[in-house]
């Protein structure tokens, strides 16, 4: 069965859609089948992989709404272990429209749980906010990935999430653990950058990812060549960290018993 990893932050900038995609391409290079499923309505990661969908074809809006079975919306890349469930404005409906579906929570594990059995990861790219997508993406969810831009309010933001996260985990999804904290957009020649990374990894300890993702122009150039930055360039510093992340994914959680989310009251 496949493990559903949630990348999720209410932030926008973090880099939850350059670490969606750049992750899930990474983990298809290493022979590991893989999904990505686009929850933003902005669909930046579907254009991001360099699919195109046209009006009338499935996205997750449709799937979401019980007009296709999730298994009609999945769409190639120019990877083969890597397929994507796309998205496009029409999801911007979809909360107002699910608004009164029964365990409308719920609903996005229920109809991507017929596919875990062909994948080895699925990888859900939220939108910068704690809506219904958000709720459905956090309950559908085995693991949380939390990107974590080197900024000012970086710490403030973490745990008013994991705080969320927690509530998410009590109600609706008591087996999700923390997959782990990704500290993003790093300038190594920014001492407030080291500072906030010096200042996660005392609050959260062995939950933060060695791997840093530094703040480098190849990656920020690949999605609009609609390649993840492996293909674009894998010699750039963004295309190794993300390799070096997906190897640290595939060890395992970094907050084995599920208990790092008490990390974020802590803190």
């Amino acid at each position: 069965m496949g493990r559903i990893i949630t990348i999720a932050n209410q932030k926008g900038g973090v880099g939850k859609t350059t670490t969606a995609v750049n992750l899930a391409a990474s983990l298809a290079l290493a022979e590991q089948p893989t999904l990505l499923v686009d929850c933003d309505p902005q669909g930046n990661a579907t254009s991001g992989l360099g699919v195109t969908i046209e009006p009338g074809q499935p996205t997750l809006y449709h799937v979401l709404i019980g007009q296709v079975p999730a298994a009609q919306a999945v769409w190639p890349t120019s990877l083969s272990k890597l397929q994507i469930i796309g998205s496009d404005v029409n999801l911007f409906g979809a909360e107002v429209e699910l608004a009164n579906t029964p365990d409308r929570e719920r609903l996005l594990g229920r109809v991507l749980a017929p596919l875990t059995e062909h994948y080895r990861y699925l990888l859900l790219d939220c939108p910068p906010s704690l809506g219904l997508l958000t709720l459905n993406a956090l309950t559908a969810a085995q693991g949380v990935l939390i990107p974590l831009q080197t900024e000012y309010y970086a710490l403030e933001g973490l745990t008013q999430l994991l705080h969320t996260v927690a509530r998410v985990r009590r109600t609706f999804n008591p087996g999700m653990q923390l997959e782990g904290i990704l500290l993003t957009m790093f300038d190594t020649r920014n001492n407030l950058a080291h500072q906030v990374a010096e200042d996660v990894r005392r609050h959260f300890k062995e939950l933060v990812y060695e791997t840093v993702i530094p703040r480098n122009v190849r990656l920020s150039e690949a999605p609009s060549h609609g390649l993840p930055a492996i293909l674009y360039d894998m010699r750039c510093s963004g295309a190794e960290s993300y390799v070096a992340l997906a190897q640290e994914v595939m060890a395992g959680p970094r907050g084995n018993d599920g208990a790092p989310m008490e990390h974020g009251r802590a803190a």
